[in-house]
């Protein structure tokens, strides 16, 4: 019977533990979907049921690293599936730390377009380092709010 090392076993245990690190982040085309369904969601439930299920820390709309998020077209949140104290502020003034003014492009895209990505740099909660993040916006159609979900890149 052959041994092996424990050099072999700790240098094996880090590599799968790297695979499966790499593949736990969540990817832009799983933020979107949970936006888009997130926009149904809200269209068919009913407002108050959406912003009550996208606030809910262990419901169907936080995934992990993704969470749902709600502003109204002033900006005020209305819902954060990744940080409750948020919700009843207003985020129309936020600037991340190129003093690109993201709420205001949030809305604009979610307003004009329907939907889409937005690119800018926020703070990673994880690695606490600045680091670009997309959101998919997405107008909740027949509302006067959108939803978005974003992951940082």
């Amino acid at each position: 019977m052959r041994t092996i090392s424990l050099r072999t076993c700790v240098l094996v245990l880090m590599a799968m533990f790297c695979v499966v690190s790499m593949g736990a982040a969540a990817s832009q085309e799983e933020a979107k979907a949970l936006a888009e369904k997130a926009a149904i969601f809200a269209k068919t439930q009913g407002k108050d049921k959406a912003l009550a299920e996208f606030n809910n820390p262990s419901g169907q709309f936080t995934k992990g690293e993704l969470y749902i998020f709600a502003n109204n077209w002033n900006g005020d949140c209305l819902a954060q599936g990744g940080n409750p104290k948020l919700v009843g502020q207003n985020h129309l003034g936020l600037k991340d730390s190129t003093g690109k003014a993201f709420m205001k492009e949030f809305i604009e895209v979610a307003k004009t377009k329907g939907s889409g990505w937005v690119v800018y740099s926020w703070t990673n909660p994880t690695t606490k380092k600045i680091g670009a993040k997309a959101t998919w916006v997405q107008k909740v159609e027949g509302a006067d709010y959108f939803v978005g979900c974003g992951v940082y890149k």
